[in-house]
Formats: structure tokens, C-alpha cells, sequence
């Protein structure tokens, strides 16, 4: 691909540079941009430059938050005796999408995979044994992708709280193996939380 600006050529590059975007559609992003009036591209870039140095993760959670603690945490009207655990951020708006869940969440932020070099230490693993240790938790639903690495991650968790009082559940398999929980369609992700089932299931299921 040929550039007669070097401006236009290093903004290509850049654009590339995110996933999901090749030379093509960051060429015909930035070509869009600059048929916009200035206004446009200044709000889009202190946007960009505001999330970027602004943005927080709640410190109970681990969501994304413009406070110490997200909204989800600190409102009144959300369960706090329930834990859902996902992997990424992306899971919760997922979840959140469905309108079939009421109570809190905890971001992981990765699943278990010592083939990549991420073991329990590289994930929130630590901080939710504490939030059920010193929490009022009743009930901890393992909503993680139902990949080997989703499976083993709930299995490791649930090992490490066994010792604790709670109910642990886990989606029903309306979502399929090898699936990703952020591509799972709607009606589908809320049946599997409405009809979550009992983790020791999955467990005798699966050995």
C-alpha cells in the first residue's frame, strides 16, 4: 500500500495496530475521520486520552470503574450475598446485557493456562478467597467460558474455598464446550443463569 503523506501512512499503522483491523479498514477509518470537522477528531482523541489516563478498576472487583468501587458494588439494589466469576470485562457486560442477574461479579481477568505462562498468581484469584472470607457471600456462580482452561480455573477455585460455607453453582451447558462466554447469544446466556446448576455436577459430569 502506497502513501503519498507520511501522516496519513504512520496514522494507517497505527490504526492497524488494533485487533481486528487490518491496513484496509485503518485506511478507510482514518480517510472517514478526516472528512469529519475538527471538532470530531478532538473529542474523539480526548476521549481516547481521557479513558486511557482516567479509567480505574474497582478495587472489590476488579471491573472497570470511574470510582474506587464500581457501580455495581456500591449500589443497594444489587445482591451482595452472590459472586459471579468471570473472566474478562467484557463477560460482565455480557451478563449484565441478559438483565437476568442481580447480584455482584469478580473479574479474574484471564483463565488459568500454564502453557501461555498464566498461573494463579497472574489473576484475581487471591482477592476473591478474601472477599469470601471476610464478605456475607451465600452463593458463588462459576460463569467462566466452558473451555478446558474455563473448567480448570473452577475447579482450582473451587478447591481453594472448599473449606468455606457457600454454594457454589455454575451455568447450565445450554453454552457450549469450546464457546466464549461474550459470544454466547442472549436468550441463551440468560436460560444458562436462570437454570444454573450445582458445581459439583459439572465436576461428576466431566471426570
Amino acid at each position: 500500500m502506497q502513501f503519498s503523506s507520511s501522516l496519513l501512512e504512520n496514522a494507517v499503522s497505527e490504526f492497524a495496530k488494533l485487533p481486528g483491523i487490518g491496513k484496509k479498514t485503518a485506511l478507510r477509518l482514518i480517510l472517514y475521520i478526516l472528512k469529519q470537522d475538527a471538532s470530531f477528531t478532538a473529542n474523539f482523541s480526548n476521549a481516547i486520552m481521557k479513558l486511557r489516563n482516567e479509567l480505574l478498576f474497582c478495587t472489590k472487583c476488579h471491573n472497570v470503574s470511574d470510582d474506587k468501587n464500581c457501580k455495581i458494588c456500591n449500589s443497594d439494589f444489587r445482591k451482595k450475598n452472590q459472586i459471579c466469576v468471570v473472566e474478562n470485562i467484557r463477560d460482565v457486560m455480557a451478563i449484565e446485557h441478559t438483565q437476568q442477574y442481580n447480584g455482584t461479579y469478580h473479574v479474574l481477568g484471564g483463565v488459568l493456562s500454564p502453557l501461555d505462562g498464566i498461573g494463579p498468581e497472574q489473576l484475581n484469584i487471591q482477592s476473591l478467597i478474601k472477599r469470601i472470607e471476610t464478605d456475607e457471600i451465600d452463593e458463588m456462580i462459576m460463569a467462566l467460558s466452558p473451555t478446558i482452561e474455563g473448567d480448570t480455573t473452577s475447579y482450582y477455585i473451587a478447591k481453594k474455598i472448599n473449606a468455606q460455607n457457600i454454594k457454589i453453582t455454575t451455568l447450565s451447558r445450554g453454552v457450549a464446550f469450546g464457546g466464549e462466554l461474550e459470544y454466547t447469544d442472549e436468550i441463551t446466556l440468560a436460560r444458562a443463569f436462570t437454570n444454573r446448576l450445582p458445581f459439583e455436577n459439572l465436576v461428576n459430569e466431566t471426570m
